[in-house]
């Protein structure tokens, strides 16, 4: 092979390689985990909205383009102001966790694009919130009903987004800021509440004390009543006797008098 022959051969190769590496961002597409892909075919019938592109390498046409999405989970955080139902500016803070179904990404590219988030999810996340607190009153945000209004900030968004192909996963009211003054007023209501229904446990415990010492003495009255009944003069004189024989029995030293002085005639016992 001469000189002339090599110089061709090698221009060739030259223009080859500047070509390859050239057109290798559209030859040569790597998926990554958490990533689906889908094609635009220019010269075959467009955007392939059926068919979904996983991770990994693929080669595809330089003629046609790969759009990739991530396709996990992603939580994202909103601030807003809103207006309560006696009118009141709330500020909440929301946080949100959303996903694009991976076998629909066709769908989203072709009918809203890569900005989903900020074309769909974000105005219908504003849009429910502000329907929602919109029907409760500030102390009711702050307190007792904060869970319901939470879960029907929810439920209407994923609504909403459902019919997008866009799945959402969580909404969750991180933080309520209400008015100084409301607030100091709501606390003050909280703290009066508190100490009125610890007052009012005070009251139920002594009244079920006072209940337990009446039951505790009628128990007690019955009780004598029950033992005067049965304590006749002849049951008390065997008492005594038995009393007495335990006594003379015992080691310790006494002298026992029988038939005592007494109305009861029980045994009289004098010690040293």
């Amino acid at each position: 092979m001469n000189q002339s022959k090599l110089i061709g051969l090698g221009i060739i190769i030259f223009f080859s390689l500047f070509i390859i590496s050239a057109l290798s961002n559209s030859l040569f597409i790597t998926i990554n985990p958490g990533e689906k892909g889908i094609i635009f075919k220019r010269f075959g019938g467009g955007l392939d909205k059926e068919n979904t592109y996983g991770q990994g390498f693929h080669i595809i046409a330089p003629w046609n383009r790969m759009y990739v999405y991530d396709v996990r989970i992603k939580e994202s955080f909103e601030s807003m102001e809103v207006l309560s139902k006696n009118g009141l500016t709330i500020k909440v803070d929301l946080s949100y966790r959303f996903n694009p179904l991976g076998d629909k990404i066709g769908n989203i590219h072709d009918e809203i694009g890569p900005d989903y988030q900020k074309r769909i999810v974000i105005p219908e996340i504003r849009s429910a919130t502000r329907e929602v607190i919109g029907k409760y009153l500030p102390e009711e945000l702050y307190s007792s009903k904060r869970e319901d209004i939470q879960d029907e900030i929810f439920k209407r968004t994923k609504d909403a987004v459902n019919g997008k192909n866009i799945q959402l996963d969580a909404v969750l009211i991180r933080e309520v800021t209400l008015p100084q003054t409301l607030q100091d007023a709501i606390e003050r209501k909280l703290k009066q509440e508190q100490e009125s229904l610890e007052y009012e446990f005070r009251l139920i415990k002594e009244r079920k004390e006072a209940e337990r010492k009446v039951i505790e003495a009628q128990a007690k009255a019955d009780a004598n009543k029950i033992l005067n009944a049965s304590l006749t003069s002849n049951i008390l004189k065997d008492k005594g006797i038995e009393a007495t024989m335990e006594l003379a029995n015992s080691p310790n030293s006494k002298v026992v008098v029988v038939g005592g002085s007494g109305s009861d005639g029980l045994p009289l016992i004098l010690g040293n």
